[in-house]
This record gives C-alpha cells, structure tokens and sequence, in this order.
C-alpha cells in the first residue's frame, strides 16, 4: 500500500509527539531517580523532591502523559478525518 502526503504528515506528527512524550516519560522515570539523592535536599509539600517524585509525582507526570496522547491524538484524528464516529471523550454526533 503507498502512503499519500497525508499519511505521512499524520504519522510524522504522531512520531514526533510519541518521541516527546517518551522523553518526558524517561526524565520523569529514570533521571530522577538517578538524581534522588540531590533532589531530596530541595523540600516540595513538605517532603523531599526526591521521595515525592517517587511516591507521587511520577504517578501525575505518567497519567498527565496519557491524557495529553489521547487528546491530542483525538484532535489529530478528527483533522485528518479518520476519527472513529460516536468514540473519544468531547466529539460531538451530528
């Protein structure tokens, strides 16, 4: 099957927004961790930034990652006109 202009355009954003959010999600996975020790000398809330990432705000940074895919996705998807009738939180039946 060739792919028209179209597709590519569509696929080249959606990869470009998968490589952005995976970033995000290894900075948010693996970089603070590696710098937990240096980060609880800062105090977030009340706790150390270290611990607090860890216990909390990975788990906020994670879900708002997957929010933000579906949303832009969904918006993406009515653009280019391939969005699937009656599904996604806010497209509206005509």
């Amino acid at each position: 099957m060739q792919l028209t202009a179209k597709h590519l355009e569509y696929w080249n954003k959606n990869l470009r927004l998968t490589v952005a959010l995976l970033v995000i999600w290894f900075m948010a996975t693996f970089v603070m961790s590696y710098f937990a020790r240096e980060l609880n000398s800062i105090i977030f809330l009340g706790f150390p930034l270290g611990f607090y990432m860890s216990a909390q705000g990975s788990l906020i940074i994670y879900v708002a990652i997957i929010w933000y895919y579906a949303h832009y996705m969904n918006n993406l998807d009515l653009e280019y006109g391939i969005h699937e009738e009656g599904s996604g939180i806010g497209v509206q039946k005509n």
